[in-house]
């Protein structure tokens, strides 16, 4: 977020290869793809979300949503062609189909990440300043609810899923990473709930990405990506 850009890595290594969007991106946080190969970027501060055309490293900005959201930090290219954008500041979730608004969710507090559900169809929403993760059908009905004591979550940001089906969330304000199988039960936890350096500690983390056995960590307050092999019981 602090260097206002979308950084390209080597997915082995994370050395940087290239950059973009430097010289107009304010805040940058969350980004996905549509089915075209075109990226939305939730630029944050500037209360938008800029769409790229891409082609191998290079980025040309093509469009941008911006109508009903402020401080956006979650954007989702969903295969039924909408995107649907949440707003931190604006405490709401906005959907957009050819670039005109035709749904709202209202009713949120800070919300932050979005991610496919394991159906292709519905959408995990984390609701971060209520302290929960919410399972939404693209129709925006909320369809289940995970919060409370079983939980912990103090500013629960990114997630993103595993083969099958598990949830892995960003905890933040814990300096965690939990790992919620489908059915809702609270499994392995990274981190002791204190910001710390070192094996399986964090300090504020917020983004998550798997792919494959890989699993990635933005460990934000200690301004560094991980890496972890997964290996997961059969």
């Amino acid at each position: 977020m602090g260097n206002n850009r979308i950084a390209i890595l080597d997915p082995q290594t994370l050395e940087l290869i290239d950059a973009f969007g430097e010289d107009h991106q304010s805040g940058t946080h969350d980004i996905d793809f549509d089915s075209m190969g075109r990226a939305y970027v939730a630029d944050t501060h500037n209360n938008r979300v800029i769409i790229y055309s891409i082609s191998d490293t290079n980025a040309n900005q093509v469009g941008e949503l911006s109508t009903g959201i402020r401080g956006p930090e979650g954007v989702l290219a969903h295969p039924n062609g909408r995107i649907y954008v949440a707003g931190a500041w604006s405490n709401n979730l906005m959907v957009f189909e050819n670039g005109v608004v035709v749904d709202e969710l209202r009713g949120l507090s800070s919300p932050h990440d979005l991610e496919l559900a394991a159906n292709g169809l519905d959408i995990w929403l984390a609701d971060a300043g209520n302290d929960r993760i919410l399972l939404l059908s693209s129709e925006l009905a909320v369809k289940r609810e995970w919060s409370g004591d079983t939980y912990d979550f103090d500013g629960v940001r990114y997630m993103d899923l595993l083969d099958d089906g598990s949830l892995v969330a960003a905890d933040k304000n814990n300096h965690q990473i939990k790992f919620i199988t489908p059915d809702g039960r609270l499994g392995l936890v990274l981190g002791d709930g204190k910001p710390g350096f070192g094996a399986n500690k964090f300090t504020t983390p917020e983004g998550v990405e798997v792919r494959g056995t890989d699993l990635w960590l933005s460990d934000s307050g200690n301004d560094r990506i991980l890496r972890y092999r997964l290996r997961l019981s059969p």
